[in-house]
Order: structure tokens, then sequence, then C-alpha cells
């Protein structure tokens, strides 16, 4: 199919480029959307369900409080973009990939997600919910994991090692090979009401 062509019940959009709209307002047809990119958009209290990402770019663009039931994100890379209270869980889980890079994603859920090799980049996840997330060979580098809550959760392979104000019990998760650094891993131990000088 061409860039911009429809079919009887979806669009298909690709390689087109999308600045400062507002989404609330002028709501994305539903279809599919193949390597766009989204710059200083406002998806805040947009409705994105059933709409498929492929390939796709956003960059400043505002996020919270989004609907994403059933939306699909496939190797979907979110820039500088405000993300708060999302429900990831509720995404399509089929081909789901995502990376972050200066995002604030604090009180998102991916419960229940499978996030092999997810990249998290200089970004905050205060208080987001992993629970039974399968993050093994991801990467959390220089992130705020205040109060972000793993738990039967996969972390094998995971670099923690420039994350900061993580606290889990590795006896709830898995976390085979994965790699701490000695001045955070505190936050391995906190649970257990110790002092360590």
């Amino acid at each position: 199919m061409k860039a911009g062509s429809k079919t009887l019940e979806r669009t298909y959009i690709e390689g087109e480029v999308f600045e400062k709209v507002v989404f609330s307002l002028a709501p994305l047809e539903k279809g599919d959307y193949e390597d766009c990119s989204f710059r200083n958009c406002d998806f805040s209290k947009a409705d994105l369900a059933d709409l498929n990402f492929i390939d796709c770019l956003f960059i400043d663009c505002n996020f919270s409080s989004a609907i994403l039931r059933n939306s699909s994100l496939k190797t979907v890379r979110f820039q500088n973009c405000k993300l708060l209270g999302l429900n990831f869980e509720s995404c399509n889980d089929f081909l789901f990939s995502v990376s972050f890079e200066n995002c604030i994603l604090n009180l998102s859920v991916f419960g229940k997600k499978k996030m092999k090799g997810t990249k998290f980049a200089d970004s905050s996840l205060q208080e987001v919910d992993f629970r039974q997330t399968d993050l093994s060979n991801s990467e959390f580098l220089n992130c705020d994991l205040n109060k972000a809550v793993f738990e039967n959760s996969n972390l094998e392979n995971v670099d923690f090692r420039t994350a900061f104000n993580y606290s889990f019990l590795p006896e709830h998760n898995r976390v085979k090979k994965a790699k701490f650094s000695l001045q955070s891993i505190i936050g391995l131990l906190s649970h257990f009401e110790i002092d360590i000088e």
C-alpha cells in the first residue's frame, strides 16, 4: 500500500512527519502509522486505542493519560517525552518493542509485558509498575527508579549499574547475571532493615 492510502476500514500512513498537533482535538484516523515522526505533539488524554505504530519516533510529545487500549507499539522510540500514568499493559502484545530516552514515565504500568532488551536512558521511572514483566537483557541507564515495583519480574542480565533509587527483593524476582553498582546495591538490602557503614 502507498503512503496515505486507505482501505475499507483502516488508513495506512507511511513516512509522514506530524508537528505541533493536539490529538485530543484532532484525533488520528484509525489505522497503521509506519516510519512516521511525531514532534512537539500533544497526545494527553487522546484515545489511541487500536492504532498501530510501526518504526515510529516520538520527540518532545506529551502522552499523559492517553488511552493505549489494544494499540500496537512495534519498534517505537520515545525521546524527551512526558508519559505520565500510561497503561502500557493494555497495549497489544504482538511485537511490542519500545525504547525511552530522557522521558518521564512516572506512575506508568508495564505489568506482564514481554520487554526483552528494552533500553531506558536518562529517564524518570518513579512508581512504575513492572510486576511480572520480562525485562531480561534490558538497560536502565542513569534512570530514577524510586518506588518502582519489581515483583515476579524477569530481571536476568538487566543492567542497573547507573540506575538509582531502586529497591526490590531479589528473592521475589529472577536476577541471574543482573548488573548492579556497588554504591546502589543497598537498594537490594533495604528491606532487611540492617545498618550498612
